[in-house]
């Protein structure tokens, strides 16, 4: 883990303390850096009287909140849903291109925002792992929230200049994914609101994994397949870990061919493909073109699981960005799908057992 930072406190970085170039850059999101109070981005103020300072570890060290965000930016993946399903509309939030809308929402989110009302947040631009500090800057935002992200920790430094930052509690993009609700929940002061979130999603996975007794025990091993590629979830990950909320048992395989190059995949070469074996194969495939192409690839027809016929495969952006990793608002979103899309695979298992 990288060392630990000094105590961060609230800080707000005006736009005009920026360098020229990066005012430049931020102008086209200017109007989100207005001073004035903005009711859809948090509580009301009569509610500020409540709100209990609190101190949030992260990677990066300790960060103060003494103050209830009225401004909140998220980065990265979950935090801006957890946001979102605690009733507040963020001022900013990634723009996302896979499984998004064409102004770069996902579905659950346009939802959510809609139901929410209030002004909608900028759209933060894709800058692959760094964040974009000149419109971050530009929302003026109280709070920041990068609980699972990939951020480094010079991103970090960056972004505290700004306001208040909050990074992951230990390693890039592997935060749990009911710990990315609990963290939000403490930074906007509404902890009992984020355990009714968590309460209601918990129901509707029990539900479901009661529903699906056939699921308990099964082992299982999901993969992301690109052409010569082959991705596989590592047991940290939190898609393994709604996975087990369901009942299934992660494949021994994945661990002992685990190279631990991430946090949360490795790659396996098409000569090792067929030793990850499993019960089940999940495959998260963006569309049914994709999933026939993948079909004709001779190291996947090497595998156990597509000659025996258990393979699930979860097909389309959308669904699979519900459940890679699962948040907030997309779970119970994408749940149902997800769940029908496992059953035949389950069900070959039994009827071979």
């Amino acid at each position: 883990m990288t060392s630990l930072r000094p105590l961060t406190r609230r800080r707000r970085l005006s736009p005009i303390a920026l360098p020229v170039g990066a005012l430049l850059l931020a102008l086209p999101l200017a109007a989100c850096g207005s001073d004035e109070p903005d009711p859809a981005a948090g509580e009301e103020t009569t509610a500020e009287e409540s709100f209990e300072a609190v101190e949030i570890d992260h990677a990066f060290g300790t960060t103060e909140i003494d103050e209830r965000p009225e401004r909140v930016v998220s980065w990265g993946w979950g935090s801006g849903d957890a946001v979102l399903a605690l009733g507040v509309v963020p001022v900013a939030m990634p723009r996302y291109t896979y499984g998004a809308d064409e102004e770069g929402r996902m579905p659950w989110q346009t939802e959510a925002i809609a139901e929410l009302g209030g002004e909608e947040p900028a759209l933060l631009t894709e800058t692959g792992e760094t964040p974009p500090f000149e419109e971050i800057a530009a929302a003026n935002p109280d709070l920041i929230l990068a609980n699972y992200s990939g951020i480094t920790e010079a991103d970090y430094e960056k972004l505290a200049q700004i306001a208040d930052t909050v990074a992951y509690p230990d390693q890039p993009w592997a935060t749990p994914w009911r710990e990315v609700i609990t963290t939000v929940g403490e930074a906007l002061g509404r902890p009992d609101e984020a355990e009714q979130v968590l309460e209601d999603i918990d129901a509707q996975v029990a539900e479901a994994a009661a529903a699906h007794p056939e699921f308990e025990g099964k082992t299982i091993a999901a993969v992301a397949i690109e052409p010569s590629t082959y991705y596989v979830y590592r047991g940290a990950d939190p898609r393994v870990q709604f996975l087990e909320d369901l009942g299934f048992t992660l494949a021994p395989s994945v661990d002992e061919l685990d190279t631990e190059e991430s946090t949360f995949y490795y790659t396996l070469s098409p000569e090792e493909l067929d030793k990850l074996e499993s019960d089940v194969l999940l495959s998260y495939v963006a569309s049914d073109e994709r999933l026939a192409e993948i079909a004709e690839d001779p190291a996947v027809q090497a595998m156990s699981q597509v000659q025996d016929g258990t393979v699930a495969a979860v097909v389309g952006e959308s669904l699979v960005s519900s459940v890679s990793p699962p948040t907030a608002l997309s779970l119970p979103w994408g749940i149902d799908g997800f769940v029908e899309a496992l059953v035949p695979a389950v069900e070959k298992v039994d009827a071979a057992g």
